[in-house]
């Protein structure tokens, strides 16, 4: 896949942007915004769904290591259900944004939309996480920090397997929504959640 270089800006103070959580039932949407240091390159970076949880863990300790900043937000569980989960995810990625400290120049967006009321001129990149370092950072920050949260979360509701399937709507996690019921993790304007509440 072609690499990604922006004809619009050419500077450091360069954000990457992503979210990760957008196709689970349960658990918050988290996006991340990382302005990567050029004398400072991460080997290894990659779309962050392509790499082994352990590589996600080690590159994610680095990333915060080396980056020049970063910040990661998040958009709840009411949220998601009151906006729709593409709006909550846009809410998460400009969250992030607004967060970066010193303030990004230019910002890249994974996919094709562009979320509302950034602070800067930003690009929205089409499968970016695989294309650009800095995205590529920010798929990964989103993701693992997604991933303990939900993981955390287990404890409380053991009976899901939310350990194992992260909230995604696997055969095991729906058995267990018509078993035990819908938990406050589970967005509930989702299709097989809102069936199962509606009964």
């Amino acid at each position: 896949m072609e690499p990604f270089i922006s004809e619009l800006y050419s500077g450091t103070l360069l954000a990457g942007v992503d979210e990760a959580g957008r196709g689970p039932l349960a658990g918050e949407v988290v996006a991340a915004a990382v302005i990567l240091d050029p004398q400072q390159p991460i080997a290894g970076l990659a779309d962050s769904k392509k790499l082994s949880e352990k590589k996600r863990e080690a590159l994610f300790d680095e990333i915060q290591a080396k980056a020049l900043c970063y910040a990661i937000a998040s958009a709840s569980i009411e949220e998601i259900d009151q906006l729709n989960i593409l709006h909550a995810s846009m809410l998460a990625m400009s969250r992030a944004v607004a967060m970066l400290s010193p303030m990004a120049e230019h910002c890249l967006i994974d996919g094709n939309r562009l979320p509302p009321n950034l602070p800067c001129p930003a690009e929205a990149v089409v499968k970016g996480d695989a294309r650009h370092a800095a995205i590529s950072a920010a798929s990964i920050l989103a993701k693992v920090t997604r991933d303990r949260d939900i993981v955390k979360a287990a404890d409380l509701y053991p009976e899901y397997g939310l350990e194992k399937h992260k909230g995604y709507p696997t055969a095991q996690h729906l058995e267990a929504i018509r078993q035990f019921g819908v938990t406050p993790l589970h967005r509930r304007s989702f299709a097989p959640v809102k069936k199962i509440l509606e009964g």
